[in-house]
C-alpha cells in the first residue's frame, strides 16, 4: 500500500485543546478517519505514513500519545513503538488489522498501552485515547492511593510509580503498574473482566481479552511459575484474584483476608468484543465529515 504523505501541522489547536496525538498508519483513509475524528475531539493531530516519518515527528515535538499502526512499510509499529520507548514513556495505542493474542502480547511486550483491531469504531478509538491519557497525566494519586503498597515480596510505589519482586525492578507497562496496584488494594477479592475493565481502565465497554492478555502478561513477571500462578488466581466464573501470603511485611495490604477456596480453572477462550463494528478502512469521506465517515454503523 502507497504510503500516505506526511500531513502538515495542524493549525493552532482550538482553545483548551486536550493534548497532541500523532497518528501514524499507511492507509490514507484510515489515517484521515482517526485525524478528523480526534480532531473534532479536541486534539491537536499530527501524521505520519511510515515509520522513519513517525519517528522524526516524534524526535521533533514529543506527543501527548500515539495511535500507531503494526502493518507498516520500511519498519513496522513494533520497532517504531521500542525506538520511541527508548526515549522515555509515551502512552501508545497498537492499531492493527491483526488480531491474533501472540501479535497483542508482542504490543504489550513492546510498551503499547493498548491495542485496538481494525474493523473499529473511530468513536470507540477516541474514548481509548483519552482513557488512555487520563491515566498517563492523573498527576499526584489521592492521599488513599499514594501510599506505597507491598506484600508477598511485591512493593510498589504509586507516586514513582516504580516496582519491584523481592528487591528486583519490575519493567511495567502503563496498565500492567495500574493492574497490579488495583489488586494489591484488593487482596483477597475477586473481580470480574467487566469490573477490572472498568476500574482500571476506566471504559464501560470494550474488548475483554484486552484484560485476559494483560492478567498474562503480569504473572509473567510478578509469578514465580507463571504456568501455575499462586498469587493472581484464576476464579471459576468470576474472574481473577490476588491472594497475598501472611508474609508479615506489615504492608498496606499484607495479611488481608478473602475469598478463599474458590474454585479454579484455566481462563476460556475470548470472543471479540460484539461493539467494534465499523470499519474505518472503508470510509469514503473526508475527516470533517460526520459519524458516518467509519462507514455504515452496524448493531
Amino acid at each position: 500500500m502507497e504510503n500516505s504523505p506526511s500531513a502538515p501541522p495542524h493549525a493552532p489547536a482550538p482553545e483548551g485543546r486536550r493534548g497532541r496525538v500523532l497518528v501514524v498508519d499507511d492507509d490514507p483513509t484510515v489515517a484521515e478517519v482517526v485525524v478528523g475524528y480526534l480532531h473534532r475531539a479536541g486534539y491537536a493531530v499530527e501524521r505520519a505514513g511510515d515509520g522513519p516519518a513517525a519517528l522524526e515527528r516524534f524526535a521533533a515535538a514529543r506527543p501527548d500519545l500515539v495511535v500507531l499502526d503494526l502493518m507498516l512499510p520500511a519498519m513496522d509499529g513494533f520497532e517504531v513503538c521500542r525506538r520511541m520507548r527508548a526515549h522515555g514513556p509515551v502512552p501508545v495505542i497498537m492499531l492493527t488489522a491483526r488480531g491474533d493474542e501472540e501479535d497483542r502480547i508482542l504490543g504489550l511486550e513492546t510498551g503499547a498501552d493498548d491495542y485496538v483491531t481494525k474493523p473499529f469504531s473511530p468513536r470507540e478509538l477516541v474514548l481509548r485515547v483519552e482513557s488512555v491519557l487520563r491515566r498517563a497525566g492523573a498527576g499526584t494519586p489521592a492521599a488513599e492511593e499514594a501510599r506505597p503498597l507491598s506484600g508477598a515480596g511485591l512493593r510498589l510505589d504509586p507516586v514513582a510509580r516504580s516496582a519491584s519482586r523481592d528487591g528486583a525492578v519490575l519493567s511495567l507497562t502503563l496498565r500492567e503498574f495500574d493492574l497490579l496496584a488495583f489488586l494489591l488494594r484488593h487482596p483477597g477479592r475477586a473481580f470480574g473482566r467487566e469490573e477490572l475493565m472498568r476500574e482500571v481502565w476506566g471504559w464501560d465497554f470494550g474488548d475483554l481479552s484486552t484484560v485476559t492478555v494483560h492478567i498474562r502478561r503480569l504473572r509473567g513477571k510478578v509469578e514465580q511459575d507463571p504456568a501455575r500462578p499462586r498469587l493472581i488466581r484464576t476464579v471459576w466464573g468470576v474472574g481473577y484474584r490476588l491472594d497475598l501470603p501472611g508474609d508479615g511485611e506489615g504492608g498496606e495490604t499484607a495479611g488481608a483476608t478473602g475469598a478463599t477456596g474458590a474454585m479454579e480453572s484455566p481462563e476460556s477462550p475470548e470472543s471479540p468484543e460484539a461493539t467494534r463494528t465499523i470499519e474505518a478502512p472503508e470510509a469514503p469521506e473526508a475527516p470533517g465529515a460526520t459519524d458516518r465517515t467509519a462507514g455504515a454503523a452496524r448493531a
